[in-house]
């Protein structure tokens, strides 16, 4: 009979651990955030003289273990000399984490769609290429959804474009909102 007692006290025991909150509630339990963002580009454009001002969006899944996945549209809307480079990109990135600073690398893959604008061309001409990207950048965290992309830069190869494979690179600042 004692032995029967002192097993139910036991069991007793064991099932109150629940309700008494025993276990710590787990501190990295984050599966990620997301950020979606909008800046200014400069593009070197490696076809024209005049580099290219572009607006580019971007997202940004951050993933446990510094990983993540980039996705960038650069969009052409000042070019001097009526060349238009226009690239739709996504890939992974590494994080580098440091207090209120991330420094990442990014590799990317792609289509880029290169034009001739009427004005400058007899014959306006457009057409898509495949592209793929290798950059990096910091982004800078002013506060909890705020973010500041102090410089991300791209090098970027288009290796179908004839005669000659195109080769643009370019700098981009921007903010973002990151949703936890």
């Amino acid at each position: 009979m004692k032995r029967h007692t002192l097993i139910g006290c036991f069991a007793c025991v064991l099932s109150m651990s629940t309700w008494s909150h025993a276990q710590a509630t787990p501190t990295a339990s984050r599966l990620g955030s997301i950020a979606l963002g909008v800046g200014g580009t400069i593009i070197n454009p490696d076809f024209a003289q005049s580099r290219i001002g572009a607006i580019t969006f971007f997202a940004d899944i951050n993933l446990p273990y510094n990983l993540g996945v980039e996705g960038v549209i650069h969009y052409s809307v000042n070019t001097p000399s009526d060349v238009s480079e226009n690239s739709y990109l996504i890939g992974p990135r590494y994080i580098v984490r440091h207090k209120r600073v991330e420094g990442y690398a990014k590799g990317l893959v792609g289509v880029g769609h290169f034009g001739l604008q009427q004005g400058s061309y007899a014959n306006p001409n457009t057409a898509t290429y495949f592209e793929y990207a290798l950059g990096g950048g910091i982004d800078v965290r002013v506060s909890r959804h705020f973010n500041i992309r102090a410089i991300d830069f791209e090098y970027q190869k288009w290796p179908g474009f004839s005669p000659h494979t195109l080769s643009p690179y370019g700098g981009t600042v921007g903010v973002s909102y990151v949703f936890h």
